[in-house]
């Protein structure tokens, strides 16, 4: 018997692969917290490695918009910001991985914001709250092509975004707090990693506001570039 539905589900979440036919289909949206010592500075926060471990939010796969969008300014928000990242992009399955062996379960990387209504989540955050109003937002996650290199695991390069061709934030991958391959093990010590998982790896400093008109380009070097206009409130 043919599976019928009361209206048309959505298509499966995905995007473009550099280089392949194929497209990547996208399965789960894991993102890291305070990841980079700067932007954990600006965000009122500490954080020592010694004695923490990393921190994930996520995100439903209906944020992800492919780059090069335009994304209406979201509702209830008067503090809209960019955040880009290093967006890992899983191939294979993997649970309880080694960060030795963290490589194998990897496909290839894109560079992505995690757009972010601010002001809901500081205000989530102080009383103490989940952070969903302020993260989970619709066309939130918005990510570049995947740049397959399979097995290979990045730990340096540029990574920058600009806000109407002014640079806001510059760093390097190689100024992680947790690495991809430590993220990858701990991740997996909570969740069976899965083919189409995406890791975002967290932002460095320079975060702030944008306004309908804004256009955003993000790159991570040696990966790919992310572009992003931001629309007028839907």
């Amino acid at each position: 018997m043919t599976d019928t539905y009361l209206w048309p589900p959505q298509p499966p979440a995905a995007l473009p692969v550099r280089g392949r036919p194929e497209r990547f289909p996208v399965r789960r949206l894991f993102f890291v917290g305070r990841n980079y010592l700067a932007h954990a500075a600006e965000m009122g926060m500490t954080v020592d490695k010694t004695k923490e471990e990393p921190f994930y939010f996520t995100k439903s796969a209906d944020t992800l918009v492919p780059s090069g969008a335009t994304v209406p300014f979201p509702p209830q928000t008067q503090d809209y910001h960019h955040e880009v990242e290093l967006v890992v992009a899983l191939g294979a399955p993997g649970f309880q991985v080694a960060a030795a062996d963290a490589g194998a379960l990897v496909f290839g990387y894109a560079c992505g914001l995690d757009m972010t209504r601010r002001d809901l989540q500081l205000k989530a955050r102080q009383t103490q709250r989940p952070w969903d109003l302020g993260k989970d937002v619709e066309g939130s996650a918005v990510v570049s092509e995947i740049v397959p290199l399979p097995g290979h695991l990045v730990d340096r390069g540029q990574i920058s975004l600009a806000v109407n061709g002014q640079v806001r934030q510059h760093s390097d991958v190689s100024r992680l707090i947790w690495s991809v391959a430590e993220l990858i093990a701990d991740l997996s010590r909570y969740y069976h990693l899965q083919p189409g998982d995406l890791v975002f790896t967290g932002t460095p400093e320079g975060v702030g506001p944008v306004w309908p008109g804004d256009q955003l380009v993000g790159q991570v070097e040696g990966v790919a570039e992310v572009r992003l206009q931001v629309g007028p409130a839907a």
